[in-house]
């Protein structure tokens, strides 16, 4: 018998190195670097046990937006549990998973998926229904226009931090994040 079958195999952990390396792989070298043959490789996983867990690559990226906003939902709905005002609740959530860097565990992820979401319509479907999915449940606490325009400006904020276009100092940084979080209120 190989040393295969007397191994234990932790499929969990192997879907997530792999998953972890492709994210490094995209973040390193481009969307077009991740392939499954160069996952396969650098993960240290055979072709058919990457296979076993993602079949091709948009699955393999379909992976990598269940992890992330499996994570985002948590986040979410933890800060909106401990946020005792119900009006603007979602808003103040994403607020301050999305403006502040240090919101979300996943950032490198994100800046992955972000540029997936730019390239892949199927993952910008995705998105969408997420989102709507989320402005639904919270219809009658987040749907004012101000709640809408600060939503728009941390997704702005969110992608100015991506892209490292500009640096915002600590104090206009402070003042922006009262300024929207004021406005989830209104």
């Amino acid at each position: 018998m190989s040393k295969a079958h007397h191994r234990k195999k932790h499929p969990e952990a192997v879907r997530r190195q792999v998953l972890a390396v492709a994210a490094r792989l995209s973040l390193e070298k481009g969307p077009a670097s991740v392939t499954l043959d160069a996952v396969s490789q650098a993960a240290g996983v055979s072709k058919g046990g990457l296979l076993h867990h993602f079949p091709n690559k948009l699955s393999l990226l379909d992976g990598l937006f269940d992890d992330v906003t499996q994570n985002l939902d948590r986040v979410l709905a933890e800060r909106m549990r401990v946020d005792p005002e119900p009006k603007g609740r979602f808003t103040r959530a994403y607020i301050g998973a999305f403006f502040q860097p240090e919101g979300l565990e996943d950032g490198e992820r994100w800046k992955v998926l972000t540029v997936a979401l730019i390239s892949e319509p199927h993952l910008r479907d995705r998105w969408r229904e997420w989102f709507d999915r989320h402005l639904v449940e919270n219809i009658g606490t987040d749907s004012s226009l101000d709640a809408t325009l600060a939503r728009y400006a941390v997704d702005g904020l969110w992608l100015d931090d991506l892209l490292g276009v500009s640096v915002i100092d600590t104090a206009t940084r402070a003042t922006l994040l009262k300024r929207l979080l004021d406005m989830s209120r209104l």
